[in-house]
């Protein structure tokens, strides 16, 4: 039986209509996207995850990031309300794919979040002020987790699309930082790493037990995280990287109850897709 389930979806043909922030619109080529994510897929596999692919519709641009539709806790999980409201249609299905394995609730109107402003940090549980994650959304996140005593902490996002694409976990308390899009001071209490100066869309790294994957197209930063004992398995992402995507967007990792009370790792649970 496996310990982790990894949640994934397909890529959608129309994914060169998704939505963007950030970047210029560059065209996206379906067929190295889709060798590319199955690379992806293989690298959970071989992980230790068993890989569950969820299909996606012409009318899910954005599916492929499922990451930002559901946020998984030991104790349950949140179906989010996106920020895009042309991605709300995603959640349905990943909600039924997470019902077997916890308990759900749901962030409702006017509240949004994406799960990709979500860092969960054993008990703490960062969440990014961007364009897609609100104030109501965050208080609602704070009204279902404080009773499972969880904290919620807000971090303020700039010049990218999610607080994951700024900070992200590579150990139980290693963060991997590009200073310019998050305030460092907000993550005192752990060792940060920063990304390459040369390569500021290096900071989304996916934890999974005790290795990191981690896009072979950022070389630099690669190296930092090695000379800092960091396990790392190299895959390539360039391809949706043209959609604002990073390796947490595209999965979503459910421990398996018995992984789960032996209590949270910083970067293999919650919001770590």
């Amino acid at each position: 039986m496996h310990a982790r389930v990894a949640l994934t979806r397909a890529i959608s043909p129309t994914i060169n209509r998704c939505e963007l922030t950030h970047l210029d619109r560059v065209g996206i080529d379906l067929a190295i996207a889709r060798r590319q994510h199955a690379a992806y897929e293989r690298a959970l596999e071989a992980l230790g995850c068993e890989v569950r692919q969820l299909s996606a519709s012409d009318e899910m641009p954005d599916a492929v990031f499922v990451e930002d539709t559901a946020i998984v806790f030991d104790e349950l999980a949140i179906i989010t309300r996106p920020g895009a409201a042309s991605r709300r249609v995603e959640t349905a299905g990943v909600a039924d794919a997470l019902a077997p394995h916890r308990a759900l609730r749901s962030i409702e109107a006017p509240g949004t979040v994406d799960g990709g402003d979500v860092l969960v940090l054993s008990r703490r549980v960062f969440v990014g002020c961007s364009g897609r994650t609100n104030a109501a959304g965050v208080e609602q996140m704070r009204g279902i987790l404080a009773p499972l005593g969880y904290t919620v902490e807000t971090a303020d996002v700039v010049g990218c699309l999610h607080l994951k694409s700024a900070v992200s976990a590579v150990g139980d308390r290693t963060l991997l930082i590009n200073r310019r899009w998050i305030d460092a001071s907000r993550f005192d209490a752990f060792t940060l790493i920063d990304t390459d100066p040369a390569e500021p869309f290096a900071a989304n790294a996916l934890r999974v037990g005790e290795t990191v994957i981690f896009p072979s197209e950022f070389h630099r930063t690669a190296e930092r995280l090695r000379r800092a004992g960091v396990g790392l398995h190299l895959v390539s992402a360039g391809e949706l990287a043209k959609a604002e995507g990073g390796v947490t967007c595209c999965s979503l990792i459910v421990e398996a109850r018995e992984a789960a009370r032996r209590g949270p790792r910083a970067g293999s649970g919650p919001g770590m897709a």
